[in-house]
């Protein structure tokens, strides 16, 4: 079983990292390369709750 907790901080991260994707984006345009970064390191986190979901499953 997958702790309740990570399962909530993974939330709160991609949450976080969603907000800030998209201040960069409105700034510095969808295809900037500090946005692009940004896109997949929220990818990756969603990956991991993804995971996270499927093994509480």
């Amino acid at each position: 079983m997958v702790n309740i907790s990570f399962k909530h901080f993974l939330k709160m991260e991609i949450e976080i990292k969603r907000k800030i994707m998209y201040r960069k984006a409105m700034d510095l345009g969808f295809t900037h390369p500090s946005v692009v970064d940004c896109s997949q390191e929220l990818d990756v986190l969603l990956n991991k709750y993804s995971k996270a979901i499927n093994k509480a499953s």
